[in-house]
C-alpha cells in the first residue's frame, strides 16, 4: 500500500510503486481534470502540484509522491490563486477545445504562487512547457496578470 495526500485527503494505493501517478489520479481516485497529452512530460497537459511544484504526473511515480501533498486541479476551485486564474480564463476566453487547460492553469497557479507579480518574461518561462495547440498564448499570458492584478499584485 501507498498512502498519498492529493487534495487534502489522505489516500491509500494498492497498485504497483511505479505506477505513474496520473493512472493512480485518473483511474483509481476519479481526479478525470489532469488529462494524459503525450506520456513523456513534454506537454504539460498532465500537470499537477507536489508539494506546491509544478510536476508531470504521466512521469512520476506514486512512489516518488508518497508523504507528499499532490494537488490537482479539482482542488484549484476552492484557493484564491486557481479562483482569480479560472476567472481570468473565462474573460480571456482562453479555452478553445480545452485539452490542456488544466495544465496550463496548474502551471500558472504556481507561478503566481511564487512570484505575485510576474513579468512577460517570467510568464514565458514558467509556461514554455506547457503546450495549447490551439495556440491561446496571448490569452494565456492576458489572463495570468490579469489574475496577477486580481491577487492584489
Amino acid at each position: 500500500m501507498i498512502t498519498l495526500t492529493v487534495n487534502g485527503k489522505i489516500v491509500q494505493l494498492s497498485a504497483s510503486p511505479d505506477t505513474p501517478l496520473l493512472w493512480a489520479l485518473r483511474d483509481e481516485l476519479g481526479y478525470t481534470g489532469t488529462k494524459f497529452g503525450c506520456g513523456i512530460a513534454a506537454c504539460g497537459a498532465c500537470t499537477v502540484h507536489v508539494d506546491g511544484r509544478p510536476t508531470r504526473a504521466c512521469s512520476t511515480t506514486i512512489e516518488a509522491v508518497a508523504g507528499k501533498q499532490v494537488t490537482t486541479i479539482e482542488a484549484m476551485s476552492s484557493q484564491r490563486i486557481g479562483q482569480a486564474l479560472q476567472a481570468a480564463w473565462i474573460r480571456h476566453e482562453v479555452p478553445q477545445c480545452g485539452y490542456c487547460q488544466s495544465g496550463q492553469i496548474m502551471s500558472a497557479a504556481a507561478l503566481l504562487a511564487s512570484k505575485p507579480k510576474p513579468t512577460d518574461q517570467d510568464i514565458d518561462q514558467a509556461m514554455r512547457r506547457n503546450l495549447c495547440r490551439c495556440g491561446t498564448y496571448n490569452q494565456i499570458r492576458a489572463a495570468i496578470k490579469d489574475a496577477a492584478t486580481a491577487l492584489g499584485a
